[in-house]
């Protein structure tokens, strides 16, 4: 059994307004799955397909307080196109955000809703990932990391330091899932986390315990779900969705 990387959910107070900016961002298409939710993927795209990281948009009340652990990476293919980006993102309504990075070739950015994202600088790495470059995770350990998604997911773990680990679909296409070092504590459930699912034939209950015989921990939520919600170990929530 395995999983794979299929969306990232992003909490929003108007997920309407923030999946017209994402999807603008992106130059995906928007549809919705019920209500509160908005569903973003490429035109044409055959769901659930590695060559990209989809974005479910779910509505919450709460307003974002912390710096997010999770975020994406958007890919340019030249310092113009970068600054071509940046210039019309702001436009849509990004605006410039500190989180310490200092002078650094890219540029960080937060939406509407105060969700960082990077504007990368152009990288060879990254030349095929489609507009989403990678999706970063802020962790304490990234060896720990990387062996922990690397056995959850049937994803290839590509590089691996004290300072960051890449993972990438074996297929070798879609963006990388990224662990960064960093000195930030986790204290409140992440407002963007990441959504894996088994392959059609497997069985929910089975690979949540598999998960969490790797080093996963179940979270009680009220109500029941379809889906089952888990923290890796360095506590990061994510859902694993049903097989298909």
């Amino acid at each position: 059994m395995a999983t794979r990387l299929v969306q990232i959910n992003m909490k929003a107070q108007d997920e309407s307004a923030l999946g017209g900016f994402w999807a603008q961002v992106l130059g995906w298409e928007v549809s919705s799955e019920g209500p509160g939710v908005i569903n973003l993927e490429p035109e044409g795209f055959v769901y659930p397909d590695p060559v990209a990281v989809c974005i479910d948009l779910v509505a919450s009340s709460e307003p974002k307080a912390v710096k997010n652990r999770v975020h994406v990476d958007l890919a340019t293919t030249s310092q113009a196109h970068q600054a071509e980006v940046v210039a019309r993102l702001i436009d849509l309504g990004a605006t410039p955000a500190d989180v310490g990075q200092g002078d650094v070739p890219w540029t960080v950015l937060a939406d509407p809703e105060g969700n960082e994202f990077c504007v990368l600088e152009p990288r060879p790495v990254y030349q095929d990932t489609g507009p989403i470059a990678a999706v970063v995770v802020d962790c304490a350990d990234p060896r720990t990391m990387a062996r922990f998604w690397g056995a959850a997911m049937d994803w290839t773990v590509h590089k691996v330091t004290d300072r960051g680990a890449m993972l990438r679909s074996a297929k070798g296409v879609g963006p990388y899932l990224e662990f960064i070092r960093t000195d930030d504590v986790k204290t409140v459930w992440n407002r963007v986390h990441l959504d894996v699912r088994p392959y059609p034939g497997d069985d929910l209950a089975a690979e949540a315990d598999r998960l969490q015989a790797l080093g996963a921990s179940a979270v009680d939520l009220p109500g029941e779900m379809r889906w089952r919600v888990l923290a890796d170990p360095e506590g990061n929530e994510f859902c694993v969705l049903t097989p298909g």
